[in-house]
């Protein structure tokens, strides 16, 4: 099936003080403490050590308050590990963070007893040490850490004031250990001093939300929904872990996108979710002060979007047509995704996103039955941030998501998932529904699957330290996915050179054969639309809605070079009415060029700069809200053919044949 080249062994916080509290945090890296000296430098503003030390040895040196991290590290294996190669971010707590952690757990009466037990130390080496990415302060101030650490588990860091010491900024770990040395740059990478043992909660989310009093009306909600039954699970006991080579990526190379990249698999398959709640306070700005009120408020706004159903399931709360339910459930994703994972965030929005032209945005399904949410990150100043169901034009603000510092201290990563604020209601009103999403979807491949997410494969490599690796996921273990024995589907990660939107794309190889859930839309007719990236190594395939044809098959190959050669130069020129013309004429063939609102680094768009880059138009079919369609390509070509599948675009009729013209966003 894949052609096999090579074989390697690689070895709020205060709100009246949050806006400056995190300004300081993105614009003065200055004023972290850093036991370099050397200038910054580079793109990303890391630190570069002129003693040219290893992560271990950096913990050697400063064996007066580390030395007890060492000795779990090498108690563990994992001492020898940060000796070698590799782009790690360490956080080695103190002894002073080691003996508090053993006063707290009377099993360990003593640090010798700690060491005797070889799981629980490799449950703290692995808890402290990110393995694919030396992350500094400077890239990451208030978020998560885009890579899991070698636990599986997401690592959060905030900011804070000291107002014990003149408001001085203040850095945590999961908002309980304080970085007291930051970004001590080593040969593979970078090590950062903490206070406390790292602890993740072992809690699962329904939980941990549980226990945060600020959110008791929404926890209530959950209860009496019986949604919380359905965010409890974790791992898929039915996986059959694949080798612990494939695992590490110790297996042979795959050749995509031109190069060879090494292939992982997850260890797990992991069920994950995100919830976004309102807290009582919210709930209490409109007039929402008990369970019952919030029962009658639920009823208020679902019975307007669907008036079909109003009053048939009132007095049952655990019916997915209940108004209580749909409210609820519209605020649960069956994916773990942090505060930037929900729209183009980092490089991607401040490079990559054309933003004087559209917002940075995303479009995905929630857990309640055919609905969708659009995330976006916009505006400045104080606006600025991510919002849920927020509209560009004409303009509809939408809910903001709160950041982790803006969240204050309470965790809110579970074992299973994590839950961000909101700071208004979240609804699927007609409002929503007729309003905000009658738009044109640009739903991302990597989007398309909440295992992509859920197994830690959709990442953003600003850094580089990836691309030359590909996460893989075995046959029957991607939801709402179909493949042939013949496939391979991987996901690249996102990486700031790649002519693809959001710089990722879905790697599918082989003689391959693949079917995949369309998102839901509000019943309407729309184009369905491909993003891909043309290349020779493409190959031609059939698609298919609902197993009937699409039309003649989709010559992957196929790129602007050879529209030129059908129509002739399609340049933009300073003649409106030409471009305009030239759309059309591509549109009639079957064609749009890529977006102008999405560039690579340094260049103008997609539109102009990507001529790799096109859209396909598949089908215009009229989609029924509540009906499942199945998108399936089918490969043509003979032999061990590539698919860099990019997007899917559900473009409704208003739009795509307004009197105006659909624009070039």
């Amino acid at each position: 099936m894949i052609t096999i080249v090579s074989k390697i062994k690689q070895m709020m916080k205060r709100k009246s003080v949050y806006s400056l509290l995190i300004a300081c945090c993105m614009a003065t890296p200055m004023l972290y403490s850093c036991v370099d000296n050397d200038d910054l430098s580079g793109e990303n503003g890391a630190f570069y050590s002129a003693t040219k030390l290893t992560a271990a040895e950096i913990i050697q040196q400063n064996a007066d308050r580390c030395s007890m991290f060492q000795q779990i590290l090498e108690r563990a294996n994992y001492y020898s590990l940060l000796s070698v190669y590799g782009n790690y971010t360490v956080f080695a707590p103190t002894n002073d963070a080691i003996r508090n952690y053993l006063a707290s757990h009377s099993e360990y009466p003593t640090f010798e007893a700690l060491l005797q037990d070889a799981s629980r130390c490799d449950t703290i080496a692995r808890t402290h040490i990110i393995k694919d990415g030396a992350y500094f302060t400077t890239d990451i101030s208030d978020g998560t850490i885009p890579q899991m650490n070698m636990d599986d588990r997401y690592l959060e860091l905030t900011c804070d004031s000291d107002a014990s010491n003149n408001n001085q900024l203040i850095m945590f770990v999961n908002k309980r250990s304080q970085l007291i040395e930051k970004n001590d740059s080593a040969t593979n990478g970078v090590v950062h001093v903490i206070d406390r043992v790292i602890t993740p909660s072992n809690d699962l989310l329904p939980d941990l939300m549980a226990e945060d009093p600020s959110i008791s009306l929404f926890v209530e909600a959950l209860n009496e929904t019986g949604m919380r039954d359905s965010l409890t699970k974790y791992i898929d006991v039915n996986y059959a872990a694949p080798s612990e080579d494939s695992i590490n990526g110790e297996i042979a190379k795959v050749r995509y996108g031109g190069r060879e990249n090494i292939v992982t698999y997850p260890r797990q398959r992991y069920f994950k979710f995100t919830a976004f709640v309102e807290s009582n306070e919210v709930y209490a700005k409109r007039g929402i002060n008990t369970y019952a009120d919030l029962v009658a408020y639920a009823k208020k706004v679902y019975d307007a979007t669907y008036p079909e159903d109003a009053g048939k399931y009132d007095d049952q709360p655990t019916h997915r047509k209940n108004p209580l339910n749909r409210f609820v459930s519209y605020h649960l994703m069956d994916r773990l995704g942090n505060y930037n994972d929900w729209a183009p965030s980092g490089q991607f929005y401040t490079e990559c996103t054309v933003t004087s032209l559209a917002d940075a945005e995303d479009f995905w399904e929630t857990m309640c039955p055919n609905t969708m949410l659009r995330f976006c990150r916009a505006g400045t100043g104080a606006n600025a941030g991510l919002y849920a169901n927020r509209k560009r034009s004409p303009s509809i603000r939408g809910v903001k998501v709160l950041t982790a510092s803006e969240s204050g201290k309470t965790e809110q990563l579970a074992r299973n998932g994590t839950y961000l604020y909101l700071d208004d209601i979240l609804e699927y009103s007609t409002k929503v529904r007729d309003e905000v999403l009658s738009c044109r979807m640009r739903i991302d491949a990597t989007t398309l699957s909440a295992d992509f997410m859920n197994q830690g494969c959709r990442i953003n490599d600003e850094k580089g330290a990836l691309n030359d690796r590909i996460y893989a996921l075995k046959k029957g273990y991607i939801k709402g996915w179909k493949i042939s024995d013949d496939t391979f589907v991987a996901v690249h990660p996102a990486e700031l050179s790649w002519s693809s939107y959001l710089g990722n794309a879905i790697c599918i190889k082989g003689q391959y054969d693949v079917q995949f859930k369309l998102p839901p839309v509000p019943t309407g007719t729309y184009e369905i639309r491909m993003g891909y990236v043309a290349g020779e190594e493409r190959g031609v395939v059939q698609v298919y809605l609902n197993n009937e044809p699409c039309g003649i098959p989709v010559d992957l190959t196929y790129g602007t070079w050879n529209l030129v050669d059908l129509i002739g130069d399609i340049t933009d020129t300073e003649d409106e009415e030409h471009n305009t013309a030239m759309d059309k004429t591509l549109h009639n063939l079957g064609y749009m060029r890529g977006m102008d609102s999405y560039r690579k680094p340094g260049m103008t768009g997609f539109r102009k700069d990507a001529p790799e880059h096109l859209r396909r138009i598949l089908a215009t079919q009229k989609l029924d809200e509540g009906k499942e369609y199945w998108l399936r390509f089918r490969q043509v070509s003979k032999g061990d053919m590539e698919w860099s599948f990019d997007y899917i675009e559900l473009c409704p009729k208003d739009i795509y044949a307004s009197p105006e013209g659909e624009d070039r966003h």
